[in-house]
């Protein structure tokens, strides 16, 4: 018989026992779903991290101030003594891997336009922020170092902030009030997304920081210039380590801090977060990979159990068989037929389950799933492994049976 032959026969026997290959497949159905569930979420979730991580740029370093210590209580995070805008041209001067570096400075206040206001932030940056952020502008021009020399009152406004403020218009040339302070928009960045965090990265201002300092935040006292932070970015091909490291130590020796000391700052180094993100990735890979198996082999459990009752019940078939001919390798392959054939049947139908729940989790929790053609072939494979092996010994069974006992078995 060949192989069509036989699998034609197998659908036939499947479905005369229509409610018990149903109940066989059951398991199998569940465990495919659950496989595609799981993986479109983990992979929707994987890829929208990775889309955050790029907007802030692979080859980014973050410096902020660290916790400031008075009488043995720690002040928490950014409380130690601001940056200056001496660090951040001691830096761009001395360290020769640093492709870009901007200060920031940050306010916040009701954005005013004719009779529409908004609340947002407004970060004060230097004219490297564009490249350090590696953030384009969608339209219009960028702030230019002539801006932070003049203290020019000048804006880039977010996607988010032209939205609400103008809708349709271009904001192109239009002055909005910046706490009751007329600033001329000269330009609207590229749209940006959520943040790691879930912030909007779009509902922000840029301003020169010079006119920020001036203008929109109160004034340090300790620190002539201040800088809240630095965005650092480092040439293509560079070691981010080193780097980190070179900054640290030129931070350390400007804030007389001594070599082993505890630093009163911090540098964050973005491909940490890149390297974080893949262990934590591979750790879901891991469960998600023992749950499929799991579900998978309790489905293969069910239908070794049904395989088995199926030989049982069709004993007289298989000595008829024999007895006209058949060997007990066709025997063999019948059966294991049947049961890749019962399996493959519950994977497809666990597939389209599994793509509908991936489309309610999507549609209703608002969750980022997203469908990988590889985990659809596992989980295909998966299942014909599944009936492959669960199923060898029913057939097993089936082939080594006597033609004349199959015959007399009542």
């Amino acid at each position: 018989m060949t192989l069509y032959a036989t699998f034609i026969v197998a659908l036939e026997a499947l479905r005369l026992n229509a409610l018990r290959t149903s109940l066989a497949m059951l398991g199998i159905i569940i465990g495919v779903a659950a496989v595609i569930t799981m993986a479109s979420i983990s992979t929707g979730a994987s890829k929208r991290v990775e889309e955050h991580i790029s907007s802030l740029g692979t080859n980014l370093l973050i410096a902020r101030p660290g916790s400031n210590r008075m009488g043995g209580r720690r002040g928490g995070a950014g409380t130690s003594e601001s940056f200056s805008e001496k660090d951040v041209a001691a830096i761009k001067a001395a360290v020769y891997d640093v492709a870009a570096i901007s200060g920031v400075v940050n306010a916040s206040g009701a954005i005013v336009f004719g009779n529409n206001n908004w609340q947002t932030g407004v970060q004060g940056v230097h004219a490297d922020f564009h490249i350090a952020r590696a953030w384009d502008v969608a339209s219009g021009s960028a702030l230019t170092d002539e801006d932070i020399r003049r203290k020019s009152k000048v804006a880039v406004i977010g996607q988010t902030v032209a939205q609400e403020l103008f809708g349709g218009q271009s904001p192109l040339g239009e002055r909005i009030r910046i706490k009751n302070i007329p600033f001329e928009v000269i330009g609207v960045l590229a749209d940006k997304g959520q943040s790691g965090m879930g912030r909007d990265q779009d509902d922000t201002i840029l301003v020169p920081i010079s006119t920020a300092r001036t203008r929109l935040v109160g004034r340090d006292g300790s620190v002539a210039e201040p800088v809240e932070m630095m965005f650092i970015s480092v040439r293509d091909g560079a070691d981010m380590a080193k780097v980190q490291e070179e900054i640290e130590n030129l931070l350390m020796e400007r804030r007389n801090i001594r070599p082993g000391a505890q630093a009163n700052f911090d540098v964050r180094n973005m491909s940490e977060f890149i390297e974080a993100r893949t262990a934590t990735q591979n750790t879901m890979g891991m469960l998600l990979a023992t749950s499929a198996a799991i579900s998978l082999v309790v489905g293969g459990i069910g239908i070794m159990n049904i395989m088995l009752v199926s030989v049982t019940e069709r004993t007289r078939e298989i000595g008829l068989r024999m007895a006209v001919g058949a060997r007990g390798r066709d025997i063999l392959v019948q059966f294991l037929v049947e049961a890749v054939t019962l399996c493959l049947v519950g994977g497809m139908i666990g597939l389209a389950v599994g793509a509908g729940c991936s489309g309610l989790v999507a549609y209703y929790a608002g969750w980022p799933v997203l469908m990988d053609p590889v985990y659809v072939v596992l989980a295909m494979a998966g299942s014909a492994a599944v009936g492959l092996f669960f199923g060898f010994y029913p057939a097993r069974r089936a082939s080594m049976l006597n033609p004349i006992d199959a015959l007399r078995y009542e």
